[in-house]
């Protein structure tokens, strides 16, 4: 499915603004100073807000940025899906007009691991650390069965029945991941969750993964940088029911080797499993897991 739509962003976000890159506006919001900034990249499906309790605890001690790619959240429309290396761009000059200056910490969850990628592929001096959170890997078929493959993941585009279906469970699932939101960012963010516009370029952005994972192989590895990777390895039912048992079993162990092997190509790299959460539910369920390790990976940089 591709958005091509071009029209501004018709919701209000209830926190931070928004900065004009390429003509178009960015959403950002942005806490806390001092550095290395850190850098939340949501997954497909996912916006910066979605980040935000744990935005609040790095801000403590840190500057932290959650923003929308273009096309996706808050941020103005545009055709979808894009390359890597589009995206890395876009970063990169909305940091700079943030006035941030690199390396940065990169927090890349889900498909935001392909985009933090090329990021560091194309500006190795701008990145000071990575944490892996459930990130998608550019050698992800290498790991896992055919069936959760990219190309596979690809061709789940949902029907108008089941987008119904969809909508539903974004409903119940947003009402329970942003309980602890303040009122004003909860109800609005609820409501655009649920919105066309948002679940479409959620799946608008898987469209090509086997395209960006290819992108990412024609580049060098990730750079010598300290990395935390945290791996969620709890159940899903969702899960089971779409691709059976076996299936999340191979899954389960294929991210526990990617991961490792992700770790093993740098000085100072540290995988930590985690069995109590979901992929989607990471900074929700274990907000403490994902801010130690940011802190772990601030530690290591400056003391390299």
């Amino acid at each position: 499915m591709t958005n091509n739509s071009t029209s501004p962003a018709r919701l209000a976000p209830p926190i931070g603004g928004f900065l004009e890159i390429e003509g178009r506006r960015v959403y950002v919001h942005r806490s806390g100073s001092g550095g290395p900034a850190v850098v939340f990249l949501p997954g497909a499906g996912a916006v910066g807000l979605d980040y935000f309790a744990v935005q609040e605890e790095v801000s403590r001690f840190t500057t932290a940025v959650v923003y929308d790619r273009g096309g996706t959240g808050y941020s103005d429309r545009l055709p979808l899906p894009r390359t890597a290396a589009a995206v890395a761009a876009e970063l990169r000059e909305l940091l700079r007009a943030q006035g941030l200056a690199g390396p940065y910490v990169l927090v890349p969850h889900s498909l935001g691991g392909l985009y933090a990628h090329r990021f560091a592929q194309l500006y190795p001096q701008d990145v000071a650390g990575l944490v892996w959170l459930d990130a998608l890997h550019r050698d992800w078929d290498a790991f896992m069965p055919p069936a959760a493959g990219l190309a596979a993941t690809e061709r789940m585009t949902p029907d108008p029945e089941q987008l119904e279906q969809l909508r539903a469970a974004l409903r119940e699932w947003s009402a329970e991941l942003f309980a602890d939101y303040p009122e004003h960012m909860r109800e609005p963010l609820m409501e655009a969750k649920a919105s066309d516009e948002w679940i479409r370029s959620g799946i608008s952005e898987r469209g090509t993964l086997t395209d960006l994972a290819a992108e990412l192989r024609a580049g060098p590895d990730i750079p010598d940088v300290p990395v935390v990777a945290l791996t969620a390895l709890g159940a899903d039912p969702g899960v089971q029911a779409l691709v059976g048992e076996r299936t999340v079993r191979e899954m389960r162990d294929g991210r526990t080797r990617m991961d490792a092997a992700l770790v093993s190509t740098v000085s100072h790299g540290e995988q930590r499993l985690l069995t109590d959460t979901l992929h989607h539910r990471l900074c929700f369920d274990r907000p403490d897991a994902v801010v130690q390790a940011i802190r772990d990976v601030l530690d290591r940089v400056a003391r390299p």
